[in-house]
């Protein structure tokens, strides 16, 4: 498929050919559904956690005596049936991380790029240099472009004057090839790639 190529001051730079294997597919959602939760889970600190049986400061003794009170049996005031007792099965730290294969993951970002492509919300601009990379030129081309929440993918290396400039404007973010990810992307309403950005994501993906 092609696609035509602009810079960011809006004019246009020509056209790219996108390889259909990677920004061609028929979108499916089981696919970006599971390299999400994989993410999110992998994301997740786990560190929640709550007082048992063991963990709460009480006396041990046995609170009265075993039979003639006519109530339940109890050793101590730690059981969870009473106030400020510990906790039954609890949540305790742990790992929310599961494996997920490689090819499920390369699979959900190829499915990602053409959920994007076939939504119309892929953007292709020449690269992110700007003549005076200020916080303003970048604010003033994302608006003029219609930009609101947009993530922009560039090569290798991140445009470092691109990516100061766009550090404090809400609704822009900027990764590396390698750091694209399904999530980021299909959490932004445009994907902005630059030139670069499209070669090195199809030498990882191909």
């Amino acid at each position: 498929m092609k696609l035509d190529v602009i810079k960011l001051d809006t004019g246009k730079a020509g056209e790219i050919e996108l390889a259909d294997e990677i920004f061609g597919l028929e979108p499916r959602g089981d696919i970006l559904q599971r390299v999400v939760r994989w993410q999110r889970a992998k994301a997740q600190q786990g560190t929640h956690s709550v007082l048992g049986k063991s963990d709460v400061s009480y006396s041990t003794k046995k609170i009265y005596r075993q039979k003639g009170t006519g109530g339940a049996r109890h050793g101590s005031k730690k059981a969870p049936t009473f106030r400020h007792g510990g906790t039954y099965k609890g949540p305790t730290p742990r790992s929310h991380a599961f494996d997920l294969p490689k090819k499920v993951r390369a699979l959900g970002l190829r499915h990602a790029l053409s959920a994007k492509a076939t939504a119309g919300e892929l953007v292709i601009v020449e690269d992110l240099n700007l003549a005076d990379a200020k916080t303003a030129a970048v604010a003033k081309a994302v608006k003029e472009n219609g930009w609101k929440r947009v993530l922009v993918i560039d090569g290798a290396e991140v445009n470092e004057g691109f990516a100061r400039a766009a550090r404090n404007i809400e609704g822009v973010d900027i990764l590396p090839s390698m750091g694209a990810n399904v999530y980021d992307i299909l959490k932004r309403d445009t994907l902005v790639i630059t030139r670069s950005g499209v070669e090195a994501l199809e030498a990882r993906l191909k």
